[in-house]
């Protein structure tokens, strides 16, 4: 087992929290008309670009949990976590936890401007443990988490020889 995690291909990880599946059609004056699958399908071509070897590894989950699991089982050898973490962002301190745990760098997305919107939706507890939050750029905000992520990895690696 050990060698088949040794010949893997870096990846990043990318969550998505619960209502994300019904993006396209869920309030598109808030959210836009881009469902979850071309988001992701975008940020695998993005990093196909930047840096060819490393894999983009998606989930959507409307449970927390499960989300949590993930995090559990392949965020400590992710290059980074990009998460947009929807309702969760608010009040899910094992969300947070799981994030705060695994060691590696957090982008957390928002599509819209939660800072904009209704008072309840101000707060992140995601927020003190991300490396930074993007908000209010709808799916681009993932695409520059994405590429935040890799460049810091490309010169983590310049450096580093």
């Amino acid at each position: 087992m050990a060698n088949d995690a040794a010949n893997r291909a870096p990846y990043l990880l990318v969550l998505h929290g619960p209502n994300l599946n019904l993006l396209g059609t869920r309030e598109p004056a808030i959210y836009g008309r881009t469902t979850l699958a071309e988001i992701d399908a975008a940020l695998v071509r993005l990093a196909a670009q930047i840096a060819p070897r490393v894999e983009v590894r998606a989930l959507q989950s409307n449970y927390e949990g499960a989300l949590i699991d993930r995090i559990q089982q392949d965020g400590p050898a992710a290059l980074g976590i990009v998460i947009n973490p929807a309702a969760f962002t608010h009040y899910s301190i094992a969300l947070r936890d799981a994030l705060a745990a695994v060691g590696v760098p957090v982008v957390e997305v928002h599509l819209s401007n939660i800072h904009t919107r209704e008072e309840f939706r101000h707060h992140s507890v995601i927020a003190p443990i991300a490396v930074g939050q993007i908000a209010g750029f709808g799916p681009s905000g993932y695409e520059f988490a994405v590429r935040y992520l890799l460049e810091q990895v490309q010169e983590r690696t310049s450096t580093a020889v």
